[in-house]
């Protein structure tokens, strides 16, 4: 079985890159940062390239497409570190008015957290009572209630998550490896010492072992084969953000540096729609 994807389905990944280094490039990303809140602009530019509405059939007015191009797309946005509830909106593009569009920004009650709850038009899931939290990322600002993960999310959302992860994980591995070839200490690129060539080795065998998991999981569409690929997208994000940050060095702990940003996304996407013991728990009941 080929799981290679297909020249559309790459054209399609290309032209999702084009669009986010078009309208969300390294100084929106910074300026995000300073300036934190949701860019309708871009959520509109997301709609009009059928972001949201990618896998409606044409006949709702979608593009038509499956989860193995949604996963693609999801990809790149956590590349690009791209902000807002991707996922929750993405998922509502067939129940909620102007979702498909990106005139509507829909968020979800994810047991105990709720993402964006301040900047959606549409809240899926009881938020009463729901307190502001500081989020450890700046990116994505979080409110806590007191509910409980109930009923278990979707298997799509939970595979977009991973997808999400997946890409972060990919930046963070060209990240490291950019750096090592450019900075230099004792007149020698970094990249050349046997420590740091292991950090960048172990960190592609864990993004590419993750990327394995989630493509197979997008074609299966298999709750067990998700599950198992978001622990091991979690674990190549969270893990490979670290190991980015100590090839960085020193300036790695920086604020000035996208490593830690990258981290912090990984963290908050662990806990989002299922998490590490969810998901072991997912797949000990297929044991």
């Amino acid at each position: 079985m080929d799981f290679q994807p297909t020249k559309d389905q790459q054209a399609l990944r290309a032209g999702m890159r084009d669009l986010l280094a078009a309208r969300f490039d390294r100084q929106a990303l910074r300026a995000a940062v300073e300036r934190p809140g949701l860019d309708r602009a871009l959520w509109h530019a997301l709609g009009d390239a059928g972001f949201f509405a990618l896998r409606l059939p044409e006949s709702a007015g979608g593009v038509g497409l499956g989860l193995a191009e949604a996963v693609l797309v999801f990809e790149e946005a956590g590349r690009a570190l791209l902000t807002g509830p991707l996922v929750a909106t993405h998922l509502a593009a067939g129940s909620v008015a102007g979702a498909a569009s990106g005139e509507s920004v829909v968020t979800r009650v994810d047991g105990p957290l709720v993402a964006w709850l301040e900047e959606a038009d549409h809240v899926q899931g009881d938020a009463s009572g729901a307190r502001a939290m500081r989020s450890v990322d700046p990116l994505t600002p979080l409110h806590r209630t007191q509910g409980t993960r109930t009923p278990e999310p979707e298997p799509e959302a939970v595979l977009l998550a991973a997808a999400e992860q997946l890409g972060s994980a990919a930046r963070c591995t060209e990240l490291a490896v950019q750096h090592a070839k450019q900075r230099e200490q004792f007149g020698r690129p970094i990249g050349t010492f046997q420590a740091v060539k292991h950090l960048c080795a172990d960190m592609l065998v864990r993004t590419e072992v993750a990327r394995a998991a989630v493509y197979a999981a997008a074609v299966t569409e298999d709750p067990y084969e998700i599950a198992g690929a978001k622990l091991l997208a979690d674990q190549a994000a969270v893990r490979g953000a670290r190991d980015c940050l100590q090839v960085h060095g020193g300036m790695g702990f920086t604020w000035e540096a996208d490593v830690h940003l990258h981290l912090k996304r990984a963290w908050v996407r662990a806990e989002q729609w299922q998490t590490a013991d969810e998901a072991a728990e997912v797949l000990a009941s297929a044991l």
